[in-house]
């Protein structure tokens, strides 16, 4: 075993020298407890021989490295990393990490400090801590720290995974009786944003998920398979563009949630132009992306001529076969999305007769898109914890419990607010130059697309922004229920759907410069605009 010193102690690590593939060096790091690098030799062994040089040390404290545990920290555990890395990795090779268990933290760690030389990470029962456990030692207050619930959420863990953008693979046991469910889901939530993220789920095991890849060599292969596999998507939005057209550059659009979101500049004989790539990396939409991004190639085709200002779809691979993730090529529309007050009256003005134009598109009964689905449903109403006002939400889901009001069809975005819609100009140059996102475009009344776009300008704007808004709907020639208590149900019925918080788009509004909209704001417009709805403000 090779050794370092590194801040007074020294640091013992396995290496294995590549066989072939240069260039990437794998650094495997053992989790808490008695975690060594010896206990992780078959894993190390399944790296090399695939031809890469793997390194693996001991933290201070375990395996063959001096030290104690309990003088040992998050930070050490970086600051020796870093020092085994400077050490037995060539300056230029590319880092592929691999973290178990409190590694988790020390990955993600590392990922903010080597930036874009990680090609990729695997992250195996991943723990992350709070920020101010990050210094201190093992036996001085660290376990006290980390047992306050919930200390972990503002984890800087959270934060590199975020912003990492490589290979990322996140092993998940089936029995977990050390990571809580919460902090898996934020880890993941956390690699949605912007990595390539697979997720591997092995169902029999249980935390300690080095000593089962140990004896499990198909789960070992499996994974180590994911982590070193190669990127695809790039080769298939190439193959898709026509002619000598190449990407010369990519770079990350801001404000979506549901999926990943980038412009990629092409070069070919006719010139250059923008692209927009929309990709499924979070599991539920990776699950569901067949029939949303089938679905939203078709309309793109349909709307083509309609007026209405739709991308013109590329090319569309819904299942993910080649590329990394279901993923979805369209030409890029010109404006942005704009959340700020500059022009609001105006924009609604706009959002308005835009709206009543997508109703008002004819489709031939058997080109019509699927019924609308409700997304949400009184059992599945989550009501604010801290809710001072419970007997206003039981009104509310009583409301939504009872049969759907009948109604007269058409066809709808489904997904209408101010996120989902472009504008170019200011003042009285301001247009709407795109609508997007028409992955859940269906057939239903016109009250629910409209009752949308209310919630969310209430939300943005505050609640009589989201009451006046059927009004001017119906200004520009849109035509509603003439029932007002349906027209209470389809407002409720979307505006539930937003609780408790409202936090699904309050990250991507956040993104877009509204960081007033805070855990405390978006949760009180939410209720405060669900009771003036039930009070028949509005209506």
């Amino acid at each position: 075993m090779d050794t370092v010193m590194c801040d007074g102690e020294r640091i013992g690590f396995v290496a294995r020298e590549p066989g072939g593939a240069g260039g990437a060096t794998v650094v495997v790091l053992h989790g808490a407890g008695n975690g060594c690098a010896e206990r992780l030799v078959p894993v190390l062994d399944e790296f090399a021989g695939r031809g890469f040089r793997v390194v693996a040390p001991d933290f201070s404290g375990h395996g063959r490295s001096s030290g104690e545990l309990d003088e040992l920290s998050l930070e050490r555990r970086f600051l020796q990393a870093r020092a085994v890395i400077g050490r037995a990795v060539p300056e230029g090779d590319e880092l592929v990490l691999v973290g178990f268990s409190m590694s988790g933290q020390t990955v993600a760690d590392l990922v903010g400090h080597y930036g874009g030389r990680v090609r990729a990470i695997g992250l195996c029962a991943p723990a992350v801590y709070a920020r101010e456990a990050w210094g201190v030692r093992f036996g001085h207050g660290f376990t006290e720290i980390i047992r306050r619930e919930d200390g972990w959420r503002d984890s800087a863990a959270l934060e590199s995974l975020r912003g990492y953008a490589g290979t990322a693979v996140l092993a998940v046991p089936g029995d977990d009786d050390v990571i809580p469910p919460d902090v898996t889901e934020a880890v993941e939530d956390a690699l949605t944003a912007r990595s390539q993220l697979r997720r591997l789920d092995f169902e029999r095991a249980g935390h300690r998920l080095g000593v089962w890849f140990v004896t499990e060599a198909d789960d070992r292969r499996r994974f180590v398979d994911a982590v070193l596999a190669p990127p695809r998507t790039e080769e298939w939005v190439e193959k898709s563009l026509p002619g000598d057209e190449r990407v010369r550059s990519a770079r990350w659009l801001t404000g979506g949630w549901t999926s990943q979101m980038r412009v990629l500049r092409t070069e070919g004989a006719d010139g250059g132009r923008e692209v927009v790539l929309r990709s499924f990396v979070k599991p539920f939409y990776r699950r569901h992306a067949p029939g949303l991004l089938a679905r939203e190639a078709e309309v793109l085709g349909l709307l083509a001529g309609s007026g209405i200002p739709v991308p013109q779809c590329l090319a569309v691979d819904a299942t993910g076969e080649f590329c990394d993730a279901p993923s979805l090529l369209m030409t890029r529309l010109p404006g942005d999305v704009r959340v700020d007050e500059a022009d609001l009256d105006a924009r609604v003005e706009l959002l308005a007769e835009l709206l009543v134009r997508i109703h008002g598109v004819r489709v031939p009964p058997d080109a019509r898109p699927r019924p609308y689905q409700a997304w949400t449903s009184p059992e599945r109403v989550r009501v604010p914890a801290d809710t001072r006002r419970p007997e206003l939400w039981a009104r509310a889901v009583e409301v939504i419990g009872r049969e759907a009001p009948a109604y007269e069809g058409c066809f709808l975005h489904r997904d209408f607010h101010p996120g989902n819609v472009l504008f170019t100009g200011a003042g009285e140059g301001l247009r709407p130059s795109g609508v997007v996102d028409w992955v859940e475009t269906s057939w239903g009344p016109a009250d629910l697309d409209v009752a949308h776009c209310s919630t969310a300008l209430a939300l943005l704007y505050g609640v009589e922004r989201g009451l006046r808004f059927a009004g001017r709907y119906a200004a520009h020639g849109g035509v509603l229920s003439g029932d007002p208590e349906a027209r209470t149900y389809w407002r409720l019925l979307d505006a539930l759907a937003f609780a408790p918080d409202a936090e699904k788009v309050a990250g991507p509004w956040r993104e877009l410069g509204r960081t007033d909209l805070t855990r405390q704001v978006l949760p009180a417009r939410l209720e405060a605009y669900v009771g003036a709805v039930l009070d028949g403000a509005g209506a």
